[in-house]
């Protein structure tokens, strides 16, 4: 079972609700370690002391702020423990903005803020409130050793809390001369009508479940290969070589013509269903990619053909409705 990674409450204008914080998401990755090539043993990280190179364990370590002078400030755990302790546990809400008023460029990490049992009341009705209105909270809260500004939103019958960036950690680049020069360049209406039917032919309902790590997992193939002991990367063909997009209206027309050959192959139903040999000789990864992607077409095309029917009736009870029209009159 999770564990909650804080604990305290919500609280706005004379309202307390208590609340748990558990993380969002897990990030997912392919862990290695330092090894000797000649030995093949295991290389370990030691702690020493930069002025003569001794050994030190964790317990012998403190925190200590640097001065410009080249002086240290230490800092034992409890004092900064009790700052803490002294600003409050409590996830402060300060205002009510609109959802769409906070840029993406803001956000940091997602964590879902549970009910506490004993006051599922409160929790609700923030929650409805929330929903209702549209609204999202913004939110002060001190987590280990940092204060953060926060959003409070609902998703999926639950509130989510998500850090933030302040304004001065998003780094300034618009002075960088690639920006100014932007300001230089022309797009011709053919280049834009193009790029945009290139848009519109790439447009569809956002699904999180559609998109996977894909290098993670060829990582892992390489591994699988390394250890049967083959080849740990195939020979590159003349398609994995990188191209050169000089002429941009012909990358384009390209792109719109190579998007609806895919779109009429998936209508078509033709590379729905992969040869089952070929999937059940394929490694774990390769194998759970490829079901993965058939199911993902077969549910694409399930929703296209259920929209198309819901369009043709549409169609059929407007025009049966006209020529009812037209006899009474």
């Amino acid at each position: 079972m999770a564990r909650p990674i804080w604990t305290g409450a919500i609280s706005f204008g004379l309202v307390s609700i208590p609340v748990k914080l558990y993380s969002g998401v897990s990030t997912k990755s392919v862990s290695f370690n330092q090894i000797d090539r000649e030995t093949n043993s295991r290389i370990r990280q030691k702690k020493v002391t930069a002025d003569d190179g001794r050994e030190v364990t964790s317990d012998d370590l403190v925190k200590g702020y640097k001065l410009p002078s080249g002086d240290y400030v230490i800092i034992e755990p409890e004092e900064l423990e009790a700052l803490e302790a002294r600003e409050n546990r409590a996830i402060e809400i300060e205002s009510f903005i609109d959802a769409e008023e906070v840029d993406p460029i803001y956000f940091n990490k997602p964590y879902f803020l549970a009910p506490d049992v004993a006051t599922l009341k409160p929790y609700a009705l923030l929650m409805q409130a929330l929903e209702e209105s549209g609204k999202v909270g913004i939110a002060r809260l001190i987590m280990r050793g940092k204060q953060y500004v926060a959003t409070i939103r609902v998703l999926d019958g639950m509130m989510v809390l998500n850090t933030m960036h302040y304004a001065d950690e998003v780094n300034d680049l618009s002075g960088l001369d690639s920006f100014e020069a932007l300001n230089d360049v022309e797009v011709k209406d053919a280049e834009l009508a193009m790029a945009q039917q290139l848009i519109d032919s790439l447009s569809a309902e956002f699904d999180a479940t559609q998109y996977r790590d894909t290098y993670r997992e060829a990582v892992l193939e390489m591994i699988e290969r390394k250890a049967d002991g083959k080849e740990a990367v195939p020979a590159a063909t003349e398609a994995d070589e990188e191209a050169v997009v000089i002429d941009i209206m012909a990358a384009l027309e390209a792109s719109v013509a190579a998007t609806k050959k895919d779109m009429e192959a998936m209508k078509s139903g033709a590379d729905v269903v992969a040869d089952e040999d070929e999937v059940e000789d394929a490694p774990p990864a390769k194998k759970a990619a490829s079901k993965k992607k058939a199911t993902a077409k077969k549910t694409s095309k399930k929703k296209a053909s259920t929209k198309k029917k819901a369009a043709a009736k549409k169609k059929t009870t407007a025009k049966k409705k006209a020529t009812a029209k037209k006899k009474s009159a």
